[in-house]
């Protein structure tokens, strides 16, 4: 069986109260089970050259990382764990819209709607 690694520094990824509250309560609304992790990545892609992925995911792959912020498990592989480092995320409900926000110190450029990045 593939080795999971587990990574417990602070600093790597952040989630604010409010994207905490809000993945606690997607699941419960979908039912989503406990033992679905919250899967950050990276895909090739956008107008920026990189998008961010944001989904529940059961599996744990070989290399992943799994992180746990206030009961939020999340599931992380190596690569975009590179991209990712010290990316805060943060969930909005205001005027310009509702949904999830990364705010990744490594992009070095983003495109208008905020799903993609360049660095």
């Amino acid at each position: 069986m593939s080795e999971v690694m587990t990574q417990t520094q602070e600093e790597d990824i952040i989630l604010t109260e409010r994207a905490i509250a809000e993945v606690h309560a997607i699941k419960e609304k979908n039912n989503i089970p406990a033992n679905h992790n919250l899967r950050l990545g990276v895909k090739g892609g956008g107008c920026s050259g990189l998008s961010y992925v944001l989904a529940f995911d059961d599996q744990v792959k070989e290399k992943d990382m799994i992180l746990e912020k206030n009961g939020v498990k999340i599931t992380i592989d190596q690569k975009s764990m590179f991209y990712l480092s010290g990316t805060t995320l943060d969930f909005t409900d205001g005027l310009n819209g509702r949904g999830f926000v990364f705010n990744n110190p490594q992009a070095a450029k983003t495109c208008g709607c905020g799903s993609s990045f360049g660095v």
